[in-house]
């Protein structure tokens, strides 16, 4: 069956075979490289080989119910020759038809921490035949504070697993979670913390009053693809949604307070080309594999330099290119020094006419800054991966 690869990218060239050879995998790559297939792909062959269980072999852990809902589809997708079953778990629906779907057992199930928890306590759930486990996005992970569910899901799964864990950056919460999860993983490294080579970036600086009329002045320069744009908060992706609706713009919104169904909604317009617009906050920032969106919009920096990359990473996927421009007001800078210290490299400033910000910014201090703490970083995060590989 062809599911649209012609050759494996990076991460699954190196990750599929350790997997199938049995080994752990502790893996690292950009969003976009196809690190859903490095750990669906093994694990339906693993588990094909044997029998349906009443209670899950596969179980896949992610931290957020879009992302579990695209992980379901790809181990049906993936599975379709086969006679894997997948069940989908997540907060924010009605659990009487997970539980009716559980009833009839699985062969992987794909779930959000909390949910699953409900169910392992209620005795819905039993994790004791889980052959392999997958932790993906576990940098988001913590971020979102489920580190401890996810420690206390991992204690009811047997010690003899295979254990896969993926995510686009690695910080040190989630090397110290592998070190206590894993038994000598293959470490695969693949682009750490940095956007793909096909990413176009762009600052523009501007003052903070006159930010919400950039971004429809630069929305109507393209009258197709999609746009992805991002904002720190829910109340401005709401408010920004509104703006653009009202400049008749094909514009979604989504965000963390809105209904599962609305947002399923408003991501099933964008992804199915009804809506080129999708606003939303970093909800939409991890692992949302959605072909064809040619830019994305930093309408706020994000506060968390490592989420920049996973915003940018939402174009340029596989072998696409794109563009990502980040709106930058007095009030992002610092933020913007960050990025560019995590990445190790300056993005180049533009300024649009119209727009120019009252004060020039502060380019040459940031990066030089940047450039001179990326440098005295090097030697630090190099013995760091020294280190982790020889134990």
């Amino acid at each position: 069956m062809n599911v649209g690869y012609n050759q494996p990218t990076e991460i699954q060239r190196l990750g599929i075979p350790a997997a199938l050879a049995g080994s752990d995998v502790l893996g690292t790559a950009h969003t976009g490289t196809g690190k859903t297939a490095a750990f669906t792909l093994p694990m339906i062959q693993r588990l094909a080989d044997g029998r349906q269980a009443d209670q899950p072999r596969g179980l896949v852990i992610t931290p957020t119910r879009e992302l579990a809902q695209q992980i379901g589809e790809a181990v049906r997708r993936y599975g379709a020759t086969s006679s894997i079953e997948a069940v989908v778990v997540h907060g924010g629906t009605r659990m009487g038809p997970e539980i009716a779907e559980l009833k009839f057992g699985c062969d992987v199930l794909i779930a959000t921490p909390g949910r699953l928890l409900d169910y392992v306590s209620r005795g819905i759930v039993k994790l004791s035949h889980v052959e392999v486990l997958v932790i993906d996005e576990a940098d988001r992970m913590l971020d979102m504070g489920f580190i401890d569910d996810v420690k206390e899901i991992v204690a009811a799964t047997p010690k003899e697993r295979q254990t896969l864990l993926f995510s686009a950056t690695m910080p040190p919460g989630i090397m110290g979670l592998a070190t206590d999860l894993m038994r000598d993983p293959e470490r695969i490294n693949v682009g750490l913390e940095s956007a793909a080579d096909g990413i176009r970036q762009v600052v523009y600086p501007v003052d903070w009053p006159k930010k919400h009329e950039l971004l429809f002045h630069i929305l109507g320069q393209w009258t197709t693809g999609q746009v992805l744009v991002f904002t720190r908060t829910r109340d401005t992706a709401g408010y920004l949604t509104g703006f653009l609706e009202k400049k008749g713009l094909p514009v979604a919104g989504m965000h963390g307070a809105m209904p599962q169904r609305e947002r399923d909604r408003n991501l099933k317009a964008f992804r199915e080309r009804e809506k080129r617009i999708l606003v939303a906050t970093n909800v939409a920032a991890r692992g949302l594999d959605i072909r064809g969106i040619e830019h994305v919009i930093n309408f706020d920096a994000p506060e968390d330099p490592r989420d920049y990359v996973h915003r940018v990473g939402r174009t340029a996927r596989g072998d696409a290119t794109g563009e990502a421009y980040t709106l930058v007001a007095p009030n992002d800078w610092q933020a913007l020094r960050q990025i560019e210290t995590l990445t190790g490299e300056a993005i180049p400033r533009e300024f649009v006419g119209g727009f120019e910000p009252s004060s020039a910014p502060p380019d040459a201090h940031i990066v030089a800054a940047a450039a001179q703490e990326a440098e005295d970083d090097a030697p630090k995060r190099s013995a760091l991966t020294r280190g982790r590989r020889r134990r």
